[in-house]
């Protein structure tokens, strides 16, 4: 069997916020709850378990977590981000704030979740398509 990753557990404050968040934007549902996770699978069978923090870590620290989407859900995605009013930039440097970019001939976002998450968002994998 080939190496493939399975699952990630992504800390936050509100477990069900988050996940809906993230749903919201990505435009899938979240599974119901597992013990102390609230799942959410992505296209390729991937899930992030999103769990609460302990009470006595006082700062999460914010993870990268990048999605490869297609056009018409990278539309719907920015129209959401948009509606939230979030800040959003076109590269990871936060230097194109308001932006996206059109890397490698797709187009590519960041923005954080609630949690200070760093949520990239692309349309072309980096390097383009297989030949």
């Amino acid at each position: 069997m080939s190496v493939q990753f399975n699952h990630t557990i992504v800390g936050c404050r509100d477990n069900r916020e988050s996940a809906e968040f993230w749903a919201d934007i990505l435009g899938v549902r979240p599974g119901a709850e597992w013990g102390p996770f609230i799942p959410l699978v992505t296209g390729n069978g991937v899930t992030f378990d999103f769990a609460n923090v302990p009470d006595h870590i006082t700062e999460i620290q914010g993870q990268h977590y990048a999605f490869l989407i297609s056009e018409q859900e990278f539309d719907a995605a920015y129209a959401k981000i948009q509606r939230y009013g979030l800040e959003h930039w076109a590269d990871p440097h936060q230097r194109a704030a308001g932006e996206i970019n059109r890397n490698d001939g797709g187009r590519g976002v960041y923005f954080l979740d609630p949690n200070g998450h760093y949520l990239e968002l692309i349309t072309v994998p980096y390097g383009g398509w297989p030949a």
